[in-house]
């Protein structure tokens, strides 16, 4: 059986923490970086920097920490562990658990969300080392990830032709994409389109401008994400925000005016964005969330119109695992889901008016 251990990471390592998160088996995460982590510090979590150490390489992991009375605490390894197969989880997550048990961290659950594709061997392996299945929380559990390696005319001709044929269509009518500086300005206007489209697609409501001022401040800061803008008649019409971490790209965040007359801006800008992120070394560009494979022509899915979208550049939607909890200590991970976790959120979103996760 494969053996691990589980150890907070030093001070040297947290120092150099993109450095080594990027390096271990999958590549990272942008949701496991120092940046994020500095950004929910802010909402509600305390980071735990992790280092897990198995044959032949030592994974570094983001824990989100809540801590309740009686419980203990709560720990969330978002878009973890980062591990190369399914087959070292639950090796992997026994060494969570004596670590917490050894340390007397009083951690009752952790929640996860390993970059493993869904295959039934995958969700048997969940299933048997007793892991119970939660709602999903990251739009990227389901998405359209690009292989950005060919040279550029390559990459064009491959993708998929109402992407590459809106990308010709925009470039032949002189439509123009404009890097933007992370000012107060670029950052107002980017917000101001996203929450004109999360109205437009009934998407719900977009988290307070607060949040996407530091999660963009926080990336940009580190050289790790980049404003693009394509303007109509002076004013910003499509807007995106994409951060390259390691040697992947994910577009995080976008928005647009409903009613433009440039066609395919959209699609430029993206195009935009993989032709940087490429030059940055990326190897893959994340779309950032479609619908399930199985639901990608249902239009009653609330992403059906960002699936078609997405997809007009790759035909393939990778399914992830998603999340997933591990009880460390069942009889209060019962209460938790029983009555704890509702609680709790009531009681944050009341005092903050934020999202809980």
């Amino acid at each position: 059986m494969l053996e691990f251990t589980a150890r907070f990471a030093t001070a040297a390592e947290i120092d150099q923490w993109d450095t080594l998160v990027t390096a271990n088996p999958n590549g990272g995460n942008l949701l496991q970086s120092e940046a994020f982590a500095a950004v929910k510090k802010n909402h509600g979590w305390t980071p735990q920097f992790l280092a897990i150490e198995g044959p032949g390489y030592t994974s570094y992991n983001l824990a989100l920490e809540k801590s309740y009375p009686l419980l203990g605490r709560l720990w969330y390894l978002i878009k973890g562990p980062d591990i190369p197969g399914i087959a070292e989880l639950p090796a992997v997550m026994a060494a969570l658990r004596t670590f917490s048990r050894q340390a007397r961290l009083n951690v009752f659950a952790v929640k996860i969300e390993p970059d493993i594709v869904k295959t039934e061997e995958a969700l048997d392996v969940l299933r048997d080392a007793g892991f119970t299945k939660a709602p999903d929380l990251q739009p990227n559990d389901h998405t359209a990830l690009l292989d950005i390696t060919p040279e550029p005319n390559e990459l064009l001709r491959k993708l998929h032709s109402r992407g590459r044929n809106a990308v010709r269509r925009a470039q032949r009518e002189g439509v123009e994409v404009t890097p933007m500086e992370p000012s107060e300005e670029t950052m107002r206007s980017m917000y101001g389109l996203m929450e004109g489209t999360f109205e437009a697609k009934n998407a719900g409501k977009a988290r307070e401008f607060g949040y996407f001022r530091q999660f963009w401040t926080e990336f940009a800061s580190r050289g790790q994400g980049r404003f693009y803008f394509v303007h109509e008649d002076g004013v910003p019409s499509v807007g995106a925000f994409v951060i390259n971490y390691g040697t992947k790209a994910t577009y995080k965040d976008g928005g647009s005016l409903q009613k433009r007359s440039q066609y395919g801006d959209s699609h430029l800008i993206q195009w935009a964005a993989i032709l940087d992120m490429k030059d940055l070394g990326a190897v893959q560009y994340d779309f950032c969330g479609t619908p399930p494979s199985d639901r990608l022509k249902d239009p009653t899915h609330p992403h059906h119109g960002l699936g078609l979208f997405k997809t007009s550049f790759t035909k393939t939607v990778t399914d992830f695992v998603g999340c997933w909890d591990l009880a460390f200590s069942p009889v209060k991970y019962r209460i938790w889901t029983t009555v704890g976790e509702r609680l709790a959120r009531q009681a944050y979103v009341r005092r903050t008016g934020q999202r809980f996760y």
